[in-house]
């Protein structure tokens, strides 16, 4: 089966990159651009992507700034887990009706600012601008500014009309927020540890990452944004190294930081047994001591051999297995391949929300010839991919789990509204036995002799 471009809007890499024709030249892969509109996407909005990063901020108050249904993508959709407030539990919205429509909704939400100041006195609020803002005009940054001169908080604007783009602007924008958050505090002195930026605690997995990273002798600084709050936040300039766990939505702010406050980045990956061990060793090498490479080396290797027999006691239930695998960003696409490759079982569709090109390219190189690789697809075309590949499993988000369903087959939860820990060695033995209790349940068995 040669390279198929569908439409103009994406192309489909089928062969692992490698197109079966009479040239045989490699054909790219059209990502990371705005759907068309009209265009039936699975790409989420830009409002989406800010309130994905900032939401995990647990002691920041979220005021949405447009009609009240926006405000319902809040915490409760989320696993993100705190250590301290649970503020960030709760979404406020200025509610904008017809005539704030008509005549503005500034007075609206300065009133509103001022009435969360005065009721609770938070140090951070966010403001985030939806569609309607950015149809009508509102000078959002004009009020969050007066406000914060008046009552000396934090209120700081988060540009994010959903038309504006797509998810990944919307990483942006938040992203601009949390520098003008830190860019204040930019000149404290460095103190010896690290940031962990784009792991947002769900289901407690920052913590799990952070006790890693004690065991090998790395302190931690700021975590952006799991279990963040303001006071720790504000402390990340001070770190001698930035990681980044979610490439989509924090390579940015790590360019920016190492820009302009002098801190270099890693990207690291925490799924699977190969990224977790490898991205340990990768820490210690870039901040720690001979000590610390040697107790990395050390950790990761027991860690290893103790999930050695457990592994190998679970292949044998995926002997032929097939798994197709729609997540949002490429590095989570690469980990769960991976991880597939590890329990035996073949990626035979594998496609992302926000995938960049340099993703695809290590995408390509890891599955099989015969593998199909999508950018920003549609229900029907990942329908049509997993009924011609023959795949047993979907690996995706809670928009992804009815399709599954749908087609007879099994399904893993690996987005944000999951409620145990997949990241991390713990996440291996969980991750594991999900992906064999789903697979294997005599349900699939019933439901083909009712078709």
């Amino acid at each position: 089966m040669g390279a198929t471009i569908l439409d103009e809007r994406k192309a489909f890499i089928i062969n692992g990159g490698r197109e079966k024709s009479s040239s045989s030249a490699a054909i790219g892969i059209k990502c990371d651009s705005d759907s068309l509109s009209g265009t039936v996407s699975q790409r989420a909005c830009v409002y989406c992507g800010a309130r994905v990063v900032l939401n995990p901020i647990t002691d920041a108050f979220h005021i949405v700034h447009g009609p009240i249904g926006c405000a319902s993508y809040t915490w409760d959709i989320r696993g993100s887990l705190t250590s301290g407030s649970d503020l960030y539990r709760n979404s406020f919205s200025t509610d904008l009706s017809d005539k704030d429509i008509v005549f503005g909704g500034e007075k609206k939400l300065a009133a509103a600012i001022e009435e969360v100041i005065e009721k609770h006195n938070p140090k951070l609020i966010f403001i985030y601008s939806t569609c309607i803002v950015g149809v009508i005009g509102d000078d959002v940054d004009a009020v969050c500014k007066q406000a914060e001169k008046k009552h000396g908080t934090r209120v700081i604007s988060v540009k994010s009309p959903g038309f504006s783009g797509n998810k990944s602007y919307g990483y942006k924008m938040a992203c601009n927020a949390l520098l003008q958050l830190i860019e204040p505090h930019k000149n404290q002195a460095k103190v010896r540890g690290v940031n962990i930026l784009g792991d947002f605690n769900l289901a407690g997995e920052m913590w799990i990452l952070k006790n890693y990273l004690k065991q090998i002798g790395i302190p931690v600084v700021s975590t952006i944004t799991g279990d963040a709050c303001y006071e720790t936040l504000i402390k990340a300039p001070a770190a001698q190294l930035n990681l980044v766990q979610c490439a989509g939505s924090m390579t940015y702010l790590a360019k920016k930081m190492e820009e302009e406050m002098g801190i270099p980045f890693i990207k690291v990956s925490f799924f699977g047994v190969e990224d977790t061990s490898a991205s340990l060793i990768r820490i210690a090498e870039a901040i720690g001591t001979e000590e610390n490479i040697e107790k990395a080396k050390q950790f990761t290797s027991t860690e290893t051999n103790k999930l050695k027999g457990f592994l190998d006691k679970y292949r044998k239930n995926f002997e032929g297995k097939k798994a197709a695998i729609y997540v949002g960003g490429g590095f989570k696409a690469i980990s769960l391949i991976r991880q597939f490759n590890e329990l035996g079982i073949e990626t035979v569709v594998v496609g992302t929300q926000t995938g960049k090109k340099e993703d695809y390219e290590i995408i390509a190189s890891l599955v099989g010839e015969n593998t199909v690789i999508l950018d920003d697809t549609n229900p029907a075309e990942l329908e049509t991919f997993m009924k011609a590949k023959g795949a047993n499993i979907l690996v995706g988000g809670v928009k992804e789990r009815p399709l599954a369903y749908k087609l007879g087959i099994a399904f893993c939860d690996h987005n944000h509204e999951r409620k145990h820990a997949l990241a991390g060695y713990d996440g291996v033995i969980n991750f594991t036995k999900e992906i064999n209790l789903s697979l294997n349940s005599p349900v699939w068995e019933y439901v083909k002799t009712q078709k």
